[in-house]
């Protein structure tokens, strides 16, 4: 079954705004979009809207579409948030969590140990590991809140990866969660799972500095997307 239009256009922006293709703030090109796609500005308007909603986009009146860029307070109240919610599911995830729900948090987490000297492939494994547990608290809207938060946050997270040493330590604070979650120690696991996700301390200042450097390039408006 063929998806819509729409729903295509969304899902294909929001790969290129999570992967890092679109850098916050890069400005959105409705027509350059509507015209790779062969289509009207209909469904690029309703994928337009839809992640809007979802917070990956603003409008700005007269200006234009553009990726959200979030300042250092803001990203700092996201990451808050954040820490909580992950914190939540890991803790669900002790007391909830299957075979099946076990076995897949073993296979990203080995999946992130072999990925661990490639940033970009461990950016990757690192979000397919938050999002087995996620799966595992078993509750579907706190799954899915998650989820749209991970999203906003990714472009930031991803970054973060880069800088010198993060991959190491999100790896030791991975096999922490990983185990906690395997011993269903409640508790544990929402320490270390606050304490991965929290900016705080070295991590702090070096998202400021990550901030601003966020600029976009000047050049041609977001549009390749690589939809088909």
């Amino acid at each position: 079954m063929t998806l819509p239009a729409a729903h295509r256009i969304r899902l294909a922006l929001e790969n290129a705004i999570v992967d890092g293709r679109f850098v916050p703030g890069a400005r959105i090109d409705p027509d350059a979009i509507a015209a790779e796609y062969g289509c009207s500005r209909t469904p690029v308007r309703e994928a337009l809207q839809a992640l809007e909603a979802s917070g990956l986009l603003i409008v700005q009146p007269k200006r234009g579409t553009f990726v959200a860029k979030l300042g250092v307070p803001e990203l700092m109240d996201r990451f808050e948030v954040m820490a909580r919610m992950e914190a939540f599911c890991a803790g669900l995830a002790c007391r909830r969590a299957d075979a099946h729900d076990l076995d897949r948090i073993a296979t990203t987490l080995d999946a992130c140990e072999a990925a661990a000297g490639d940033p970009d492939r461990y950016y990757a494994e690192n979000t397919a590991f938050h999002q087995a547990i996620y799966h595992a608290a078993h509750n579907a809207f706190l799954e899915a809140e998650t989820l749209r938060l991970q999203a906003i946050l990714q472009p930031y997270r991803r970054r973060q990866l880069q800088s010198p040493g993060r991959v190491a330590r999100s790896l030791d604070e991975h096999r922490q969660i990983g185990a906690a979650i395997r011993a269903g120690d409640t508790d544990r696991a929402e320490r270390a799972m606050t304490d991965h996700v929290l900016v705080q301390g070295e991590r702090f200042r070096d998202l400021v500095a990550l901030v601003g450097r966020l600029t976009p390039q000047p050049g041609p408006q977001a549009g390749g997307v690589a939809l088909r």
